[in-house]
């Protein structure tokens, strides 16, 4: 009998492939990648065509003699890798670790680790697609020379083991560029004005808001404004000038990619990218489910694309029939295609069986895979129902110069809605029910409520946002996102509080090296073309030493100028007027992975360390002490008083010194405007600084 070795990259794979082949196939894994750049060096021969010096990864000799043994005994053997770029190019290194005969060596791949998916990827077996794996060398040389050539400088510069990264660095400058916008952010000012109508021969009063005049919309911008129009309303009488109603539809959701599963993932579970990504590798490479054994539940979880098969577009209709009823399926329930060709090979992610219900398998699951298994499968279900469809209703309330809209909604049709509905989904039927209003009719004023509000500054990116502008903007692939996201976090560049990303101090400053001395690495644009030209090596229209001898000449240059420059500013170390108590000397600033600390200059005879409040050269609003640059457990920079704990003074913007002419308060800087931290004074000035 014929004797065949599949070879796959993670141990969980074994046991769910294993069970779905005969007797005569070994199933083994690689644990991954068996060959990488050294650690210890570049491990690209820029003189010689920019060729990669590849090495057996630290540990892997053992796996790698073991392979190699299974090998020899095989008839055939399938490198059955992730059906990626990485994944293609792991199996191109087995075959050269493993020294495969070429002509016993196969490719294979799978969308899904299903039985009949697993099998029939046997009869589509092939020989290494040499574009995806060049794709991934370009993508892994290009990363390495940014890693490799710049963080010793960002080391010199900030003088700890920091890194760059060329994917790392541009998410880092996006927030950074945030969060200068939110504070830049200068309040404005403006109310809102909600007037209650009495309706003949209703009880019930209608609400309407105020829209402007009649002849355009108009803002309320103060207090001054809205006294003078609500003395003009109370004198005025009023009529419905217009009444429209109709319908709107809303289409249901395409199922799932990377980026649209992690946003969501975020949103309605409070999932890490990190964590997302994980509970679905493991959905991918198979549960034990009770009464079945060891199946794959999703499809593969690094997809950019909305495809699915014909078979689960098929299979799908029917579910929805049979659960459902005709009513409830979408005309042409296979998704399209949106957005840049990448990895479209793959389909969207979504459940492999639809028959294995969330509630069904529930108890094979642990909580948290329960939960984005159910969300995965619900939305796959919803994205081949028909819309959900609306009955509308808007109107026009006008005086002689004022007016007034109401509109509202009501689902007369739930769709896709009865499976997978949207959390900020309302609806207001009230004003729908008044079936007897016409246009014209004459309305009373009964109540005018009217509100304050300022407006609000930019938001902080959460990790679902800023995967999806890095999406939107091309930046990175689905493999990439959470990577990314979890190195500017662990470097602590970046902390996250209640979802929301701030920059930390060392953000700021790495962030700001990049911009100065390697801008184009951390321009968007040249990134997001950088991704296209990978995009065109896959296809096989650009040859991959090309991007990488047109990038590395540029990158140097660079290097060796910010090296000159680097030596020119680079930080010595403050001394401070505080006394180290143990030995006496003047203590010095530091900067280290956190910020700035004060250390002895005795190091290593004296070894003292102690946080460094930065004093800002203004007092205490409060106690009169100095207020310090101080930081939040997790790194985030604000301004307090450094006599806390007994004194609870604190802003997040920096205390200007000068204070309101208005009310007498501390101002606030906000980028070239002072604002009174006093929120009921509000005043604003400009910053002559």
């Amino acid at each position: 009998m014929a004797k065949y070795l599949v070879i796959v990259e993670s141990p969980a794979k074994v046991k769910t492939i294993k069970k779905f082949l005969g007797a005569n196939y070994e199933v083994a894994a690689s644990n991954g990648h068996v060959r990488d750049l050294p650690k210890s060096q570049l491990g690209i021969d820029v003189e010689h065509d920019y060729e990669p010096k590849y090495i057996t990864i630290r540990g892997k000799g053992e796996l790698l003699a073991y392979l190699r043994k299974e090998a020899k005994k095989a008839d055939k053997i399938y490198l059955a890798t992730d059906p990626d770029r990485e994944g293609e190019a792991i199996s191109w290194h087995l075959y050269h670790a493993l020294k495969l005969d070429e002509k016993k060596m196969y490719r294979i791949s799978f969308n899904e680790i299903t039985k009949n998916v697993v099998k029939e990827s046997f009869k589509q077996a092939r020989q290494i697609d040499m574009d995806l794996v060049n794709a991934q060398q370009a993508r892994r040389v290009l990363d390495r020379m940014v890693g490799y050539r710049i963080s010793p400088l960002l080391w010199a510069k900030v003088k700890r083991g920091l890194s760059a990264g060329r994917v790392q660095s541009v998410a880092l400058r996006i927030i950074c560029d945030r969060e200068e916008e939110i504070n830049a952010f200068i309040p404005e000012e403006y109310w809102t004005l909600d007037a209650d109508f009495k309706i003949p021969g209703e009880k019930k009063a209608i609400t309407a808001k105020y829209y402007g005049r009649i002849d355009g919309k108009e803002k309320i911008a103060s207090k001054e404004q809205l006294d003078a129009i609500t003395a003009d309303l109370n004198k005025s009488k009023f009529k419905i000038s217009e009444i429209k109603r109709g319908e709107r539809f809303k289409k249901a959701p395409l199922p799932f990619t990377t980026s649209t599963l992690q946003q969501e993932a975020s949103t309605a579970l409070n999932f890490s990218t990190q964590k997302t990504m994980r509970l679905a590798q493991q959905l991918y490479e198979g549960i034990d489910i009770e009464g079945i054994g060891m199946v794959g539940l999703i499809t593969y979880l690094r997809t950019d694309s909305t495809r699915i098969s014909e078979e689960a577009a098929a299979a799908l209709k029917v579910y929805i029939k049979e659960s459902f009823g005709e009513l409830y399926n979408r005309e042409n329930a296979k998704a399209v295609q949106t957005g840049k060709k990448v990895q479209d090979a793959h389909e969207a992610i979504r459940p492999t069986n639809l028959s294995l219900l969330p509630a069904r398998i529930k108890e094979s699951l642990s909580r948290d895979q329960f939960r984005l298994y159910q969300l995965i499968w619900k939305r796959f279900v919803a994205s081949g129902m028909a819309a959900a469809k609306y009955e509308t209703m808007s109107m026009k309330i006008d005086s002689s110069q004022y007016r007034f809209t109401v509109s509202a909604s009501k689902i007369v049709f739930d769709g896709f809605m009865s499976v997978y509905t949207d959390s900020n989904e309302e609806a207001d039927e009230s004003t729908l029910l008044l079936k007897n209003l016409k246009e014209n009719t004459i309305m009373e004023l009964d109540n005018m409520t009217s509100k304050q509000h300022f407006t609000q500054p930019p938001s902080h990116y959460t990790e679902a946002a800023l995967v999806k502008t890095l999406e939107e903007l091309g930046i990175g692939r689905p493999s990439t996102y959470s990577p990314t996201i979890t190195t500017i976090i662990a470097r602590r560049y970046v902390i996250k509080e209640n979802k929301n990303l701030f920059v930390t101090e060392l953000g700021e400053v790495v962030n700001q090296i990049m911009k100065d001395a390697f801008s184009s690495i951390v321009d968007v644009n040249f990134t997001a073309n950088l991704e296209s030209l990978l995009d065109k090596v896959e296809e096989g229209i650009v040859n991959w030493k090309t991007i990488v001898s047109n990038f590395y000449p540029d990158l140097n240059d660079a290097v060796l100028l910010a090296e000159k420059e680097l030596e020119q500013v680079k930080i010595e170390d403050e001394i401070t007027d505080v006394v180290c108590e143990l030995c006496g000397r003047n203590m010095v600033i530091k900067y280290g992975p956190h910020g700035k600390f004060l250390a002895c200059p005795g190091f290593p005879e004296c070894r003292n360390t102690k946080p460094y409040l930065e004093k800002i050269g203004v007092a205490c609003p409060k106690c009169g002490k100095d207020i310090v640059i101080r930081k939040t457990k997790k790194g985030r920079r604000y301004y307090g008083c450094e006599n806390i704990p007994e004194c609870d003074f604190m802003s997040w913007q920096r205390p200007s010194g000068e204070k309101c002419p208005k009310c007498g308060s501390l101002l606030l800087e906000k980028g070239n405007k002072l604002v009174c931290m006093n929120e009921e004074c509000g005043n604003i000035l400009d910053n002559k600084r």
